[in-house]
């Protein structure tokens, strides 16, 4: 299969391209100074020489709180971008791989998992874009894979944001910093590692759909900095108190689900001078 991986250099392109190229796959990784979402000429001429059986887009605007006062921008690359992309699919008889978030929830109280069965109902505009995004998907194309995550940490730290969770935590306890975080938010920190693994499963079923591809396993943020050691919040944007995603459509396809989010964690940090 010959893949087109958009945002090859960001945190979880970063690891894609390492594990799917080390798997033989054929896998074309283009940075965002090589291919622009929001350039529909860039994506049709990049994108059509390369003429990609799969197109894998990890490229968003996802500074949450950013978004609040940045509507157009996040909706340009969020929406549009996506669009683009869907356009070129279309084009070259390309699938496309979209990445959302378990931020399209949120809305109404839940204490059990959302399935992606459960009606989305975001309460950000960040959120609110990459729902749009996701319906762009659905309406325009029929091969698509639309993969919600949740609380994402990887070794290439987030390229938009220079760093991750885990990261800032420990980087803020070596400092002596006073360190505050919420526990009235509850997820699912996953390991980039462990979803470019389930992704790579997933491809191999050609089963097409919207997945909810997350570590098991859930906790507040505060929880989740006690395994590390912390950060402080000053938000804008409004957070879901309750986003635990269930992957209850890989279960239906017959893989397995990934591990506790508490094992890969440790996994994470054991590896780190690596």
């Amino acid at each position: 299969m010959k893949i087109a991986l958009i945002g090859a250099d960001g945190q979880l392109g970063t690891d894609i391209y390492k594990y799917f190229s080390e798997k033989g796959l054929d896998i074309s990784g283009l940075t965002q100074k090589e291919i622009e979402v929001c350039d529909m000429n860039i994506c049709n001429d990049v994108l059509v020489k390369i003429k990609p059986e799969l197109i894998i887009n990890t490229a968003a605007f996802h500074k949450v709180d950013d978004c609040e006062d940045e509507v157009s921008n996040t909706f340009a690359v969020n929406v549009e971008g996506v669009k683009n992309l869907a356009k070129v699919c279309l084009e070259i008889d390309a699938a496309l791989m979209h990445f959302s978030t378990d931020f399209v929830f949120g809305g109404y109280t839940k204490d059990t998992p959302f399935t992606e069965e459960d009606c989305p109902r975001p309460i950000s505009i960040y959120g609110i874009s990459k729902l749009a995004g996701e319906y762009v998907i659905q309406y325009m194309l029929k091969k698509y894979y639309i993969i919600r995550v949740c609380g994402l940490y990887g070794y290439a730290g987030s390229l938009g944001k220079g760093s991750n969770f885990v990261e800032l935590m420990i980087k803020l306890a070596k400092e002596g910093r006073d360190i505050k975080v919420v526990n009235d938010q509850v997820l699912t920190p996953t390991s980039t590692k462990d979803v470019t693994e389930k992704l790579y499963e997933l491809i191999k079923t050609g089963k097409y759909g919207l997945y909810h591809i997350t570590n098991t396993g859930s906790c507040s943020w505060h929880e989740f900095a006690c395994e590390i050691f912390r950060l402080t919040f000053n938000a804008k944007a409004r957070r879901p108190a309750y986003s635990v995603l269930d992957n209850a459509h890989l279960r239906a396809i017959g893989l397995k689900d990934m591990r506790h989010w508490k094992e890969s964690l440790k996994d994470y940090i054991e590896h780190r001078s690596e």
